[in-house]
């Protein structure tokens, strides 16, 4: 199929507001990265904003497990109208919750709610509308999208701080722009429907579908995205953290990491789609890996603390994009959306799972323990896609 004709497939513009509408939504868990400067002014630490964000694991792995029958229930477009509601009211309780116990933990596990199924049925809705051999440019330009609403979060919080207003100024922005991507999503549930494309109901998740999963090519993208996303947890939960121990902005972490994640998945995805994956992959993980050794090595310079963090952005941004094919590509015959819901589910447990363990490794050890921790994941993602090349070439 032509470029044309999968435009065609997705126009009437059903994918621009898809996109507008995750950049919206991905404000909400953008944000996030500031609990641990929300919790710091109430008197807690790095370990109890972990165990905060930590918080939202136990719901979104529920909700990722969930999603596929609420889609079938009512629409997938629909379902992530509803929660943008659960994300709404995760910003207004970050916002409003004077405390920095059990009530913020409550408020994360509703940020969980909403995140995991919007997270889960976003590349859903993508790939029921695109051809097999243009989904990655596709999921490429959805999670750029996302990117930038997850990369704008924190910077909306330094301008607000900038401004002498409260931090909680950035989790009431989140409120409005949740609001605003949930009215946009049942716009698109709306239209959809009228255009006769509501999906099947072949969405929901089985331990029959899962194991079928997990034997097949498909388990490799899914461990893969799990440790990419505690890389990319740890580090974005805790730049605050990181920045205030070297002296640096770290709204500069924010810019690089935005800007690269985003322009490489704009302009630079088209072109790695048509390489050979795996050598794609050799290369972005080797990236992400070097982006960690300089977070590591080099903690006097603003410039090379903003070239690390680009780096990431490119190397992990891309990767992502390269395994959210491969995942829907190698699943088994008629799971394609099973796999993705299982990618989604590995994600979360890295993304949220991970800033647990952080936070105590900083309380306990230091910010240089964690990157040690997240320079292993590093390596670990590398020798994956090594053991693949290997394992084809052996195969032929």
């Amino acid at each position: 199929m032509s470029d044309t004709a999968v435009l065609t497939k997705v126009d009437g513009g059903e994918f621009t507001v898809l996109c507008i509408g995750g950049f919206l939504l991905s404000i909400a868990y953008g944000v996030t990265f500031l609990i641990p400067v929300l919790v710091g002014q109430r008197g807690g630490n790095e370990a109890l904003a972990g165990l905060i964000i930590s918080a939202a694991t136990v719901s979104t792995v529920i909700l990722v497990i969930l999603s596929g029958h609420i889609a079938d229930a009512i629409g997938s477009a629909r379902a992530v109208a509803v929660s943008a509601l659960f994300l709404a009211a995760s910003g207004l309780g970050f916002a409003t919750v004077p405390a920095a116990g059990l009530s913020l933990m409550t408020v994360g596990f509703v940020l969980g709610i909403g995140w995991g199924t919007f997270y889960a049925l976003g590349p859903i809705l993508v790939a029921a509308i695109t051809e097999p051999e243009h989904r990655i440019r596709f999921f490429a330009l959805l999670s750029g999208s996302m990117m930038s609403g997850i990369g704008a979060g924190p910077i909306i919080g330094r301008i607000a701080t900038g401004w002498s207003l409260p931090i909680e100024t950035a989790f009431a922005f989140a409120f409005l722009s949740s609001l605003a991507g949930g009215a946009l999503y049942f716009l698109l549930h709306l239209r959809l429907t009228n255009a006769g494309k509501i999906l099947p109901h072949v969405n929901k998740i089985s331990f029959a579908a899962a194991r079928q999963v997990i034997g097949s090519r498909a388990i490799y993208s899914i461990a893969m995205v799990g440790i990419g996303g505690a890389i990319f947890g740890g580090l974005s939960s805790f730049q605050t953290s990181y920045a205030k121990a070297h002296g640096f902005d770290y709204s500069l972490f924010f810019i690089g990491f935005m800007s690269a994640a985003i322009l490489s998945r704009l302009f630079v995805a088209g072109y790695v789609v048509k390489k050979d994956p795996f050598y794609s992959l050799l290369v972005l993980t080797s990236l992400t890996l070097a982006s960690i050794l300089l977070f590591l090595v080099v903690t006097s310079s603003q410039l090379a603390y903003l070239g690390a963090a680009a780096m990431l952005g490119l190397g992990y941004g891309l990767t992502y994009s390269v395994i959210n094919g491969l995942a829907a590509n190698e699943a088994p015959a008629g799971l394609m959306p099973q796999s993705l819901l299982l990618f989604s589910l590995s994600y979360f447990i890295g993304v949220f799972g991970f800033p647990l363990i952080a936070g105590n490794l900083i309380v306990s050890s230091g910010i240089e323990a964690m990157l040690h921790v997240l320079l292993l994941l590093a390596v670990v993602n590398l020798a994956i896609v090594l053991f693949r090349m290997a394992r084809r070439a052996r195969n032929g």
